[in-house]
């Protein structure tokens, strides 16, 4: 497969050239699949920390992302999406309100998704796609491949981009060592908008975003893509 990896897009707080850029990244590669790597939407009204003053409420930020949602599926209308931390804000404040999962709609039905196919993981050609949810610091892919040593795609740390491979020496026959092993990490870096009111925490931090995607081919070959600005 030739795989997409589409970054953190954090609707409504998406920057608004993304979604030209990835189409264009998926064209110029010739892409036949596509993994959004999570964080999808933002929900930025919903949360423990305080929300911007000028930010949408939580109804109107459902409206905006749902109707934005929309224009993804226009140009992407099958896709996997690795559920991120920030997708998932609504489920975690019903569950520690003590509202059982029977009364959650899924996120098919809540975002009008029909042929996204939504989970916490995605393997493709024997690669991992994750949102990375728990992975700080640097490499974050890379330090998730290493552990399961499994080629690993992953988003979630904004400020880290681009591809590393590691190496190790395979098991000892007749005292020698056998053929090893590699593999990737990939992270993608994200299509966030630090304009956005919902992403105004990070305007003044030293580690910015790095706007971009990754591209997988056949589960051998990765890419980071990174988008101008």
């Amino acid at each position: 497969m030739r795989v997409l990896a589409v970054g953190d897009i954090h609707i409504p707080a998406e920057h608004p050239g993304y979604l030209k850029f990835c189409w264009d990244i998926y064209e110029y590669w010739e892409c036949d699949k596509v993994v959004l790597i999570g964080d999808v939407v933002d929900h930025h009204a919903i949360s423990a920390h305080a929300s911007e003053h000028d930010a949408a409420t939580a109804a109107d930020e459902y409206k905006l992302a749902r109707d934005r949602i929309a224009e993804w599926q226009d140009y992407f209308p099958k896709a996997l999406v690795c559920i991120g931390n920030h997708d998932i804000r609504v489920e975690r404040m019903a569950l520690s309100a003590g509202v059982p999962p029977q009364f959650i709609r899924s996120f098919k039905d809540t975002w009008e998704t029909p042929n996204w196919e939504w989970d916490f993981e995605h393997y493709i050609d024997g690669v991992r796609y994750f949102h990375g949810t728990g992975m700080s610091g640097q490499q974050p892919a890379l330090r998730a491949a290493i552990a399961t040593m499994t080629s690993t795609v992953c988003g979630h740390v904004h400020s880290q981009a681009g591809v590393a491979w590691s190496a190790a020496p395979g098991p000892m026959k007749g005292g020698k060592p056998q053929k090893g092993k590699s593999v990737f990490g990939l992270t993608t870096g994200c299509g966030v908008d630090i304009s956005h009111p919902a992403a105004r925490y990070g305007a003044n931090m030293l580690r910015r975003p790095v706007l971009g995607c990754g591209v997988v081919l056949g589960g051998t070959h990765a890419y980071f893509e990174r988008m101008a600005i």
